[in-house]
């Protein structure tokens, strides 16, 4: 293994090139040659972009500096979701899934004590303190905190545009990364049936022996070439649009927000995120259930709220198709897809940077040196991702599942019983009789841990049933004292920490 070659920048390509060439240098010298080629026509859709936790330590591991990161990308801190309207539409109706998870869930059930003395509140207040921090657009760590580090758990706001910009002069500066730009025209094939080379326009002919196609919905090696399968999940989910703008805030000193809030609509939802700069906002909807007119209509009275009716028709907007699924396998013989050339869903809970981040690490961790091994590690790359795809359709129809709202075709049609994967279906059978647990999850690298399901099923006013049976490991004591020491560090933490906007000014000096 000498050349790899990635076709495709954006986020995708560069967040993959940087994952794996920061793990091959030697003394300043790569041990692999990697090489990147994109199109120079495609153009970035620059909406805003949500990240997990995660991207704090890739980011670090590749070495940018967070102060780098937040100034060249309009980055902002990201404590997790706010959900408005999903479950009952009414005036009152909004829970947080917060990054940090419960404190003291390891010691005793949570869930028991909330329901004891505390089911008048939402269970993420009571287990925790961000969704308070966030209600209150606090930043996750104060002015002091180092790099990288926070008081309470924190993913990232960014700009998907300028994050591929400072990606790609990290890797090529700093990571010795190869970039040419260029269309592929042709690819090459060896005689066992690799891809030997690619052929561009300007009569490069690029080899290699590992080829990442990370070239997008064209997924041109994986899907065009190997003709690999897509695998259709309208069922699951039937957002097939999006309507995406830019919005300005009012002035310098309006609030950034600490969540990505995803507020329900008639025929969908809206994303809401709020960068340092600006805000990226959109609609993702079914195009069965209203017309592209319509949404955006909905769109812009939804920002009329915060913008005012003469600024909201002035915004442009932009309309984006969505194809829900993946392929059937993502590693075939030479070539392996990563981000949306893998697959997509729809953008609730923010795990497409997610999704190239796994990829990338099994790629950089398992890397096969010869050509022996690859079959190999292709079938273990298969199994895993097979399973993570799985698992966020579990997770993304929980949030539709749950739903009490009747008020329009698309919220019946949505939350119908019959479009519930079974694995799902048993998991919600289970947790009648008990609370979400690790045990339930497979794997260590779970794409959303336990915790998570807790959130959106007590936050949509999913309740276990009353005759459970008492449990040793069930301290209700224990866990009404830490619910207690929640309650109070939420009032300490909000005087203590700056807000969003504090920080990050305090950033930029």
């Amino acid at each position: 293994m000498k050349q790899i070659v990635i076709v495709g920048g954006g986020s995708a390509g560069w967040l993959t090139a940087g994952i794996i060439a920061a793990e091959y240098q030697a003394n300043g010298a790569p041990s692999l040659q990697i090489t990147l080629v994109e199109s120079p026509d495609v153009s970035t859709i620059g909406v805003g972009e949500g990240t997990w936790p995660s991207m704090r330590n890739t980011l670090k591991r590749i070495g940018l500096s967070e102060a780098e990161f937040i100034l060249h990308c309009s980055a902002s801190f990201k404590q997790g979701s706010k959900f408005v309207g999903w479950k009952n539409g009414q005036q009152s109706d909004f829970y947080y899934h917060p990054f940090t998870t419960p404190q003291g869930a390891s010691e005793t059930s949570l869930v028991a004590a909330w329901q004891s003395q505390y089911s008048n509140l939402p269970f993420a207040d009571v287990v925790g303190i961000q969704s308070y921090l966030c209600e209150n657009a606090r930043a996750p760590k104060q002015v002091t905190t180092p790099e990288y580090a926070g008081v309470v758990n924190y993913g990232y706001h960014l700009d998907a545009g300028k994050f591929s910009e400072l990606l790609q002069k990290h890797c090529t500066e700093k990571l010795g990364v190869k970039h040419i730009l260029d269309h592929v025209t042709n690819v090459v094939s060896a005689q066992n049936g690799d891809i030997a080379a690619l052929q561009t326009k300007e009569s490069r002919l690029i080899a290699g022996d590992l080829f990442i196609d990370c070239s997008g919905l064209s997924c041109l090696l994986l899907g065009k070439h190997y003709d690999v399968a897509f695998v259709d999940q309208k069922e699951a989910s039937i957002n097939d649009c999006a309507m995406a703008t830019q919005v300005p805030y009012l002035d310098e000193s309006t609030v950034i927000e600490s969540p990505t809030i995803a507020t329900a609509q008639s025929a969908g939802w809206t994303w809401d995120i709020g960068l340092s700069s600006r805000r990226g906002v959109g609609y993702v909807y079914s195009s069965a259930h209203i017309s592209d007119e319509l949404a955006e209509q909905e769109l812009r009275t939804y920002l009329a709220k915060s913008i005012g009716i003469k600024k909201a028709a002035e915004v442009s907007s932009r309309k984006l198709s969505i194809r829900a699924g993946h392929r059937k396998i993502f590693w075939y013989k030479n070539c392996v897809a990563v981000g949306m050339a893998a697959g997509f869903i729809e953008p609730l809970e923010a795990s497409a940077l997610a999704m190239i981040e796994l990829s990338a690490n099994m790629i950089r961790d398992e890397m096969p040196m010869t050509r022996e091994c690859m079959d190999i590690v292709a079938q273990r790359f298969n199994t895993r991702f097979q399973y993570h795809w799985e698992r966020i359709i579990d997770f993304l129809k929980l949030h539709y599942a749950l739903t009490q709202r009747n008020d329009s075709s698309y919220w019946l049609d949505v939350s119908r019983a019959e479009t519930v994967p079974e694995s799902l279906r048993q998991l919600l059978q289970v947790w009648r009789y008990r609370p979400p647990h690790p045990n339930d999850l497979m794997h260590i690298e779970e794409v959303f841990p336990s915790a998570s399901y807790q959130y959106v099923l007590y936050g949509m006013g999913f309740l276990p049933s009353p005759e459970l049976p008492s449990k040793v490991s069930d301290n209700k004591e224990l866990g009404l004292m830490g619910i207690k020491a929640n309650i109070e560090k939420s009032r300490n933490y909000s005087s203590m920490l700056p807000s969003n906007r504090e920080l990050i000014c305090h950033i930029a000096k």
